[in-house]
């Protein structure tokens, strides 16, 4: 943690002639993410009345606002520091032109864990005669003794701050560099963390211009997010600066200093791409260079429009909170997002890299040049990102069938957006320290999804047109979700403002009734929640349906909460024979459910059990099936039945799906059937069994890419359920591992279903198999092999396993960042354990996992374990003077999935058949 500081100030203070320093110390959560050059216009307009602009009041009148006033805004930042690596600090000084349109007597931006130099403050030749700071908001206030004249003045002060280890603003990230260990100095701004490297307007409609200016150690390099105009070198300092920018929001800012290597790319329009590494890893960074380039070449295209900057540079940084992050001509990266060695990266790592990367280039144009007006609209930057990462890496990879696999980003959102603690795509925003929590899988994953919808509804080809157009028109500007529907209705003439407002003003989404009624399909819709209860939502649904076939789909807008689909006119006889399926939603393109009536249920699986379904709609009818059940809409009974008819299954992207079903099944049946647990968990391995037996542990050559991901997923996954057999391999495989770790006997991809199988028999009194994995833990330099034996280490039944494992978050062993991923491991006879360990923990545990977002997947990872009202009730209890803005959003919707859990089992409990089912298809041949 970055130290307190003595004297933050809380009131105002009076400037005399003596030099005096402002203490600007602020609280305040952390990001999360996991991931242009020329003129542009001036910031756009908030939402809403502007701000008032006094030219009097007192400086009170600014604290606990949603955002900054008006009446000043930033044109041109001039910023130079220096950070010191050694003693961990910096200092800086920053000249901002400042454009006043409206009588003030005051400049109102925002600073935070800074130490300002209050006789340094100037704007033009006026000292304020005041300066406040309101911690809570990050906000200073500068006052001055007469209205600020109006036009352009340039605003000057100097600052020193701490470089922190919370792994956001201006922070220190350690690496090891000959044996020894060092420091680089690394920024994260996104979302409201600029303010605590400099004074600034650190909201994203107050573009301006930078100039940077950096002093760093000689030897070290310096990156920033343009390219160098000039070094000038004494002895053993160097400063470097740097070309001006073009206009940006200030959480793209960038600047990593440190000991690098690189590899380095180009465009087919010239632009120098870069990976830079540790020393001795640039080779790793190769394949992330190859996609990062073919991304630029494809999105100048696609965005018709070039990539604005003249370079771009992408940077493995060791702590990092996020997986990424899009600054403008600088992207930092996790080293397991960005690093892939043939050697120790599995197949799954590799298409990680991919998406990622591509991600985080798309944000280059959406994001960057075009950026959201405030962060009520952040998904125009995550949703859009996260879409066009699968449309680029499907151009690229296309074997790897990303569009099939984005069905489970869908399935994320789907899941979280069916909880009462969800929230709209556009959310608002009200104090800075709320920011963090929506970046989340409503932002991306929704938001990516119902673009998908409406890539479908509109056609590929009017689609891109269209968002070519908005790339144009706000360029180097703001805009808001409303600015990109009225470019899209002029472009097609669709009512798109209409269909998509329905979307993402509204939390939650629709299920669909389906029944027959004579020649008809009478369909209904209502929100859905997993509690059981149905919400008061309405939407304009884009319909599609198939009727025994993909070559007569249907298209039309549901608008109405009851409406109907004439199935003779789009069946003609099908319906007659003893094929006739229909199937709405297809291909899942529509961010819906269906619930289907007995018979078209019938039709659908039979349909599935002679290999009819398309992948993505086998994907649909059992994830939709799941959340029914889970909803209590219908029964396990009849969710089991559907999942045998997925036995013979080999896709890799199917099975993805019903390997998430069978862990939520064997999970849930501990507490819901204790006496039929065991049953339904051999049930579960016979469906997952074949595929897996197909497959084999050993790779073969030339097998497919999705064939080497498949492989791992279900051998893990007949570990988890208790597979005698694997459980042995596993073992087996892994003491040969021990002494030879170049043997072929255990490549990446299923190295951890090897470890996960040792983990089975570890005990306090059996712990040779743990010591192992510690051991390996300690020794490998490699990042993802180190994650892959982290989170598998509380994967015990032992309490003293467990809690020594856990205890682990609080050692140098494990970075911060990777602190939830022992969580993860967890088991559900643990539960209880890690509960205690948490609630006695709690106060460390926040001093150590400092950034909010990965204490609430602390939280997340043990609350969720537990199926009862009573255990939700007493984490409620416990956090309910514990909880702050920054992890309050996912500690409400853990809660609400244990209570979803809870009734779940009350559900599976009065179920008569169910014992029955699961006999009868342990039974059949």
């Amino acid at each position: 943690m970055a130290p307190s500081r003595a004297g933050a100030v809380h009131v105002a203070v009076a400037l005399l002639a003596v030099v005096a320093t402002v203490a600007v110390a602020a609280a305040g959560g952390g990001g999360r993410k996991m991931a242009s050059h020329g003129e542009g216009t001036n910031p756009r307009e908030s939402p809403g009345p502007p701000a008032p602009a006094p030219a009097g009041g007192s400086a009170g009148q600014f604290r606990g606002q949603a955002r900054l006033p008006r009446f000043a805004a930033p044109r041109h930042y001039e910023l130079h520091l220096r950070p010191d690596l050694v003693a961990c600090t910096f200092s800086g000084s920053v000249a901002i032109t400042v454009a006043v349109s409206a009588s003030t007597r005051f400049l109102v931006l925002n600073a935070a864990d800074l130490s300002i130099n209050s006789s340094s403050i100037r704007f033009q030749a006026l000292a304020p005669t005041e300066v406040v700071f309101f911690k809570d908001d990050g906000v200073l206030v500068l006052g001055f003794s007469k209205p600020l004249p109006f036009g352009e003045g340039v605003l000057k002060m100097d600052f020193t701050g701490t470089l922190n280890d919370q792994m956001r603003g201006f922070y220190r990230s350690k690496y090891q560099y000959k044996g020894k260990e060092r420091n680089m100095a690394v920024t994260q701004f996104e979302s409201v963390d600029a303010r605590r490297c400099f004074p600034c307007w650190d909201e994203p409609a107050f573009k301006a211009k930078f100039k940077l200016t950096l002093e760093v150690p000689s030897e070290l390099t310096a990156l920033s997010n343009m390219p160098v105009a000039n070094t000038t070198v004494a002895g053993p300092i160097k400063t470097i600066r740097y070309q001006e920018s073009p206009l940006m929001s200030t959480y793209l800012v960038a600047i990593v200093v440190g000991l690098f290597e690189y590899v380095e790319g180009v465009t087919v329009k010239g632009t120098r791409v870069r990976v830079y590494t540790q020393v001795g890893k640039s080779r790793q960074g190769k394949f992330a260079l190859d996609v990062g380039v073919k991304s630029l070449n494809l999105y100048k295209d696609y965005f018709g429009t070039p990539f604005p900057l003249p370079k771009m540079d992408m940077v493995a940084i060791p702590d990092f909170a996020a997986g990424a992050m899009e600054n403008y001509g600088l992207v930092t990266y996790r080293e397991v997002t960005l690093l892939f060695d043939d050697k120790s990266s599995s197949a799954s790592s590799k298409q990680n890299v991919a998406i990622t990367v591509a991600h985080e280039l798309a944000h280059q144009w959406f994001g960057n040049l075009v950026t959201m007006e405030w962060w009520t609209h952040l998904w125009l930057n995550e949703g859009f990102a996260t879409w066009v990462s699968h449309l680029a890496v499907d151009s690229f990879f296309p074997q790897w069938n990303i569009w099939t696999q984005f069905l489970d980003s869908t399935t994320t959102a789907l899941r979280l957006d069916s909880l009462e603690e969800s929230h709209p795509i556009e959310v608002e925003i009200h104090h800075a320290s709320e920011v963090d929590q929506i970046f989340d899988a409503i932002s991306y994953e929704k938001g990516a999804s119902v673009i998908r919808m409406l890539h479908s509804y509109l056609g590929a080809d009017r689609f891109q047109k269209a968002l070519a157009s908005y790339i144009k028109k706000y360029a180097y500007s703001n805009a808001k979700t409303e600015d990109l529907w009225a470019v899209f209705e002029k472009e097609t003439g669709e009512p798109v403002k209409d269909l998509m407002t329905s979307w993402t003003k509204q939390k939650g989404y629709p299920v669909i009734n389906a029944k027959l009624k004579g020649n008809d399909m009478e369909l209904e819709q209502a929100q859905f929640l997993l509690d059981g209860s149905s919400g008061p939502g309405m939407w304009i649904v884009p319909i599609t349906s198939g009727c025994g076939a993909y070559d007569t789909q249907k298209k039309f807008l549901l608008k109405l909460k009851r409406d109907k689909l004439v199935i003779a006119s789009q069946c003609g006889d099908r319906k007659k024979g003893g094929n006739f399926w229909t199937k709405l939603n297809v291909n899942g393109t529509g961010f819906y459910r269906v619930k289907y009536d007995d018979e078209l249920g019938a039709a659908l699986q039979n349909a599935l059990e002679t290999k009819k379904l398309s992948l993505m709609d086998k994907i649909g009818i059992i994830d939709d099936s799941h959340a029914l059940s889970m909803a209590r809409q219908q029964t396990l009974t009849s969710l089991l039945r559907l999942l045998y008819c997925y036995r013979g299954e080999a896709d890799y992207s199917v099975l993805s799906h019903i390997n998430s079903v069978t862990a939520s099944i064997s999970k849930i049946s501990v507490d819901a059937t204790p006496g039929l647990a065991g049953d339904i968990k051999q049930l579960l391995i016979k469906i997952l069994l074949s595929p897996a037996e197909k497959l084999g542990w050993d790779p073969k050559n030339g097998e497919s890419h999705l064939d080497v991901m498949l492989r791992p997923m279900l051998l893990l996954a007949l570990v988890q359920l208790g597979h005698g057999k694997t459980i042995n391999e596993g073992d087996r495989r892994f003491n040969i591992f021990i002494r030879d770790r170049n043997t072929s006997l255990l490549p990446p991809d299923t190295r951890k279903v090897a470890y996960l199988a040792v983990m089975h028999n570890v005990s306090s009194s059996n712990r040779s198999g743990y010591d192992a994995l510690r051991k390996l833990y300690k020794e490998s330099a490699e990042g993802e092999e180190r994650l892959r034996v982290l989170g598998i280490l509380s994967s015990c039944r032992d309490k003293g396993i467990v809690l020594e494992s856990l205890n682990l978050i609080f050692t140098n062993e494990v970075r911060s960042q990777d602190a939830y991923l022992v969580v993860r491991g967890l088991q559900i006879e643990a539960r209880e354990i890690a509960w205690n360990w948490l609630k006695e923990n709690w106060e460390r545990i926040l001093k150590t996992v400092s950034v909010s977002s990965l204490v609430g997947d602390v939280i997340k990872g043990i609350a969720t374990l537990f199926a009862s009202n009573e255990k939700a009730a007493e984490v409620s209890k416990f956090f309910a003077t514990r909880t702050t803005p920054g992890f309050e959003r996912t500690l409400k919707q853990s809660l609400e999935n244990v209570r979803i859990s809870a009734r779940w089992v009350e559900g599976i409990k009065s179920e008569p058949g169910l014992a029955q089912t699961v006999r009868e298809l342990l039974g059949k041949s």
